[in-house]
């Protein structure tokens, strides 16, 4: 029967997902057959799975860590916020309803019961499963229909280690009041010890706080973990560092793409590679003056494309383009949602997307998109059908069905043989449907190479494998949080 190992959290954002990472890794390391889980996860950030499934992306960057496949199991229940519309519900993979937050409440022992079938699942088959919380275990006004924190906890009779993040400033507080609060339901008894995360400075500073704490809550430290800068690892609710660097610009970059900082970007971890090229400087903002400067323009990914593409025009932005994709010297690209605002029309018969039952596009490209209540979600692989020798590989998220004349991508799905034609480029405009296709490296350079030549400048074919790249930025992380924590006895509350 397989072990257990649950990581927590204060508040949201303290670092819970990238402690289960590196933990992953570490025990990966160890010879352990290890799994992540998370029950209930809240996020844009999404990933498809071999069978199609879709799951929170960092569940699937946890199994990359532990060296497995990711599977539906690992994240059985997602929730998509969709503003005024509710909720969406993914269950297992796949779209289960639409709710309102009251609605979401009552569906909890059906979702639970999900959950039950996935722990199970999972139990079977490995020997240490760590299980990343969701938020905070003491909202006390949810406690009572949780069914991520502690009655999975309970549920596993599984220990949990408390992360605080000090960087927001009174972690003392927050680590007390935590365990506090869940005195009153008698879950403290299952936390086994606490981190702080993200400290600045000399760790001797904080000892005697430590030892205040330990001995207010019997419960001892089990490590400080540095504030780290850059982890090379994209976060999962879209409100990183990462996004915020929207005022950034450096002269000594030879490539500016500045992505359109959307009020619903979901998936913002496609840009991710991009990032680290080091001919090319990565923003994103809304600003007249930065998009003034781009040499590529990119509508990232939105959970409503239609209240984005209203966004756009109510700040002048779609006559902006427009004017934009005049130059020959610019670029405007869109993936997925942005792909679909590239079109003359997009229709919503169904009202998957609110009350606009048509709406114009941008007028980019020669498309048309339906919305459709059914989601589509593979894996795809393919190649530029101008280029076949740069392949692709990526997935799919989307209720709509574009029709146009497609010659972007030469794609078959995952398990089938069809090949088809998808996404569309005409002239310094192209769009497609498929996330992460910069973590493909060839075509990451054919896009910038591209505008070297525009510069006279000479083309770069390879800097990195963005792979290799990625697992580095893995093995770095859980290097420095072993260096850092109390690791033995970690493995030992686990019962290792």
């Amino acid at each position: 029967m397989a072990k257990y190992l649950m990581i927590q959290g204060t508040s949201s954002g303290c670092g819970k997902s990238l402690l289960t990472t590196a933990l992953c890794r570490i025990a990966k390391k160890r010879g352990i057959k290890v799994c992540p889980f998370k029950a209930q996860n809240m996020s844009l950030q999404s990933y498809i799975t071999e069978e199609g499934a879709e799951i929170g992306i960092a569940q699937s960057i946890q199994a990359f860590a532990a060296g497995i496949t990711p599977t539906l199991h690992i994240n059985p229940i997602l929730l998509k916020p969709e503003g005024e519309q509710g909720i969406q519900v993914i269950v297992h993979g796949r779209l289960y309803k639409t709710l309102s937050s009251e609605e979401l409440i009552k569906e909890k022992p059906k979702l639970w019961e999900a959950v039950d079938y996935s722990i199970k699942h999972l139990s079977q088959r490995f020997d240490l499963i760590i299980i990343e919380g969701s938020g905070s275990p003491a909202e006390i006004n949810l406690i009572d229909h949780d069914i991520a924190n502690m009655k999975v906890a309970k549920h596993l009779n599984a220990p949990v280690i408390l992360v605080g993040d000090i960087d927001k400033g009174g972690v003392f507080a927050s680590i007390y009041g935590t365990v506090k609060l869940l005195a009153d339901y008698e879950y403290d008894c299952y936390i086994k010890g606490f981190i702080i995360n993200k400290f600045r400075g000399k760790v001797d500073v904080l000892y005697s706080g430590i030892k205040k704490l330990e001995n207010l809550l019997n419960k001892p430290c089990l490590g400080v973990i540095p504030y780290l800068t850059e982890p090379g690892i994209a976060d999962e609710d879209g409100v990183s560092a990462f996004l915020k660097n929207e005022n950034s610009f450096s002269v000594n970059k030879d490539v500016r793409i500045v992505v359109l900082r959307l009020r619903h970007i979901s998936n913002f971890s496609d840009f991710y590679p991009l990032k680290f090229e080091p001919d090319v400087e990565l923003i994103f903002s809304l600003r007249y003056e930065d998009i003034l400067t781009a040499d590529i323009i990119i509508i990232p990914g939105t959970k409503k494309t239609v209240d984005d593409l209203i966004l756009l025009k109510e700040l002048k932005l779609d006559k902006l383009l427009k004017e934009m994709a005049k130059r020959g010297n610019v670029e405007i690209v869109g993936i997925c949602g942005g792909f679909q605002m590239l079109g003359e029309r997009l229709f919503d018969p169904y009202n998957v997307e609110g009350n606009h039952k048509e709406i114009e596009g941008l007028s980019l490209l020669p498309i048309e998109t339906v919305f459709y209540p059914e989601k589509i979600t593979s894996q795809v692989e393919g190649f530029l059908i101008s280029n076949p020798s740069i392949k692709v590989s990526g997935y799919e998220i989307h209720k709509g069905i574009t029709f146009g004349e497609m010659n972007l991508f030469k794609i078959k799905r995952k398990h089938t043989e069809e090949w088809l034609t998808e996404g569309l480029i005409n002239g310094n405009v192209w769009g497609t449907y498929l996330h992460g296709v910069f973590e493909n490296d060839s075509l990451r350079r054919w896009l910038i190479n591209k505008h070297r030549i525009k510069k006279s400048l000479t083309p770069i074919d390879f800097t990195f494998s963005w792979n290799n790249l990625f697992d580095s930025h893995i093995k770095k992380l859980s290097e420095i949080i072993e260096a850092n924590i109390d690791i033995e006895r970690l493995w030992q509350i686990a019962g290792l």
